[in-house]
């Protein structure tokens, strides 16, 4: 992704549509998953600097967990619902990321059916696409800690 191309794909998104709030995994830690920059209604991007105690071993490289939690956060703030949740997804790890590396995630959602949407978020260290993702997610009528897991598990299953 050059830098360009950013700066036109950020700009169409402020001037299309009004920047909201977030008002999902407000209590995410930033640190660990990124910072949201931007969003729009079906849209986040999300910046994540990569710190020492991502370390997976002696050279620098950075844990998956890391840049998947980033990424998955990417996409619950493109659909912002309050009690959105994961339901599946399909990633790549396409490169690695080193310590010190900033990732940015764009995240899209691509379809909506009903309380299902699926989000596609794509990661970039510079213009190198270090992940690729699709994220299918459910909103759910209250916090899914509060819901009756084992009256509701086939419900949720149906809705998948």
């Amino acid at each position: 992704m050059n830098d360009d191309t950013e700066v036109e794909d950020e700009l169409a998104h402020l001037i299309s549509k009004e920047q909201t709030s977030l008002i999902t995994h407000t209590k995410v830690n930033t640190n660990f998953s990124g910072e949201v920059v931007t969003i729009n209604p079906g849209y986040a991007k999300v910046v994540l600097d990569t710190l020492e105690v991502m370390r997976a071993d002696e050279i620098g490289m950075v844990h998956g967990g890391f840049i998947f939690s980033a990424a998955d956060f990417a996409a619950m703030a493109a659909v912002n619902e309050p009690n959105v949740v994961l339901a599946s997804s399909t990633c790549l790890f396409l490169s690695p990321v080193r310590i010190g590396d900033q990732v940015t995630f764009i995240a899209e959602e691509h379809q909506k059916e009903g309380k299902k949407r699926t989000v596609h978020v794509k990661g970039y260290v510079y213009d190198i696409k270090v992940f690729e993702g699709d994220f299918k997610t459910i909103i759910t009528d209250r916090h899914v800690l509060r819901l009756d897991l084992l009256k509701n598990t086939e419900e949720l299953r149906q809705e998948l």
